[in-house]
Formats: C-alpha cells, structure tokens, sequence
C-alpha cells in the first residue's frame, strides 16, 4: 500500500500580495520545499492542486457580486486560470511534484478531491490506481480548502494526516475548528518535525 503527500492551493493569489492573501503563505510554501527536499523519497506519490478558476461568470456563485465578498462563500476574484495569481508560488518546488490537479473550473470546489488531473482523472482515482492509503495534508487554507480536502480524504477511506506547522489558515479560531473536525471525522493531525522514528497514525516510520 502506498503514501501520498498532497499540497493544496499554495498559489500567488493566497500569499502575501495575491488577491485572497493568507499571512505566512510565503513562508509556508518555503518550509514545505524544505520538507520536500528532506522527506519527499519518502512517498510513493507527490500531488499539488490549484484553483483554476473561469474568467468569465461568478463561476456559480463562488465569486461576489455586486454586494461584494460575505468572505463565507462568496470571495474576490481569484486564481483565474493562466493569470500570475493562479500560479504556484516560486518558493515551492515543483520537481517533486508528480501530479497536478486543478478544481474550481467554472464551480465553487474547495476540496482537491473535487478537481481533475490535466488528463481528467479525478484525485481519488489517482489514488485508487497507484493503491495509495495515507494522505499527508500540507498547504492552505486550513480553515477551508486543507479542510475540505481533509474530509474528503477521510470519507473517501484514506487515512489522512494533516501537518499544523505545513498549513496556515484565515482565522486562528476556525483553523483549529477544521483541524478538530478532522480529527473528529477520523483524521489525524500533528507536527512534520517529530522525533525521529516516530510513528504518525497509519504506521508510517517518519
């Protein structure tokens, strides 16, 4: 059985100075390179998502009207697919990334296991094909897209773990609210500079 890590959303638009900024979003995508470059032999397969968002219409709803954002689930534009904003941030390195996954694609989607594989292959499936069975969760935003893809990942039988030093959230209270909801849901969550030969839930020697 095999081990994922998937990177969510660490994009220019959710970093400092990008439409929908997250403080410490550039610092994060650095330390999740550093962690790349010390544990990334260490699974079977690397996923990064992105939104990918239309240009045209409120891509149903997920982009604020005239009233302006709620900030809930209505937002700014952002991470329009092909502008500067919907790329990854330059700190992350994409070499050790095996698959990319794009969602958001004219919909609201928060989670990765609702977007697509440039070939159109769903997350889960990916998975399903290389018999993956622990998902370690890293990126942003806690409170939302780390989240969702969190739950997901639990309820699609995964045993998933999320690094609280690898993500960064909005809001400090409802951050520790998503990471409870994992934990509660199934999943696990923890720190990525454990002593080593500990083990994380699942079995994995980090």
């Amino acid at each position: 059985m095999a081990r994922a890590l998937l990177i969510t959303d660490v994009q220019n638009d959710f970093t400092e100075g990008g439409a929908l900024a997250v403080d410490g979003g550039a610092a994060l995508a650095e330390r999740i390179t550093a962690f790349l470059r010390r544990h990334a032999d260490e699974y079977d397969v690397v996923v990064a998502s992105r939104d990918w968002h239309d240009a045209t219409g409120d891509n149903g709803g997920h982009f604020a009207g005239p009233d302006g954002p709620d900030f809930r689930t209505t937002w700014p534009a952002h991470c329009v697919a092909g502008t500067p904003g919907a790329e990854y941030h330059p700190a992350l390195d994409l070499s050790f990334v095996d698959v990319h996954v794009r969602k958001g694609q004219g919909e609201p989607a928060y989670s990765a296991f609702e977007g697509t594989t440039d070939a159109g292959a769903d997350l889960v499936d990916v998975f399903f094909d290389r018999e993956v069975h622990a998902v370690d969760i890293v990126g942003i935003a806690t409170d939302h897209c780390v989240r969702a893809s969190a739950l997901d990942g639990v309820h699609a039988g995964l045993d998933v773990f999320v690094y609280e030093d690898l993500v960064v959230g909005i809001d400090q209270t409802s951050s520790e609210a998503a990471l409870e909801e994992v934990r509660d849901e199934g999943g696990h969550t923890g720190r990525s500079d454990m002593d080593e030969g500990r083990q994380r839930p699942g079995g994995a020697v980090l």
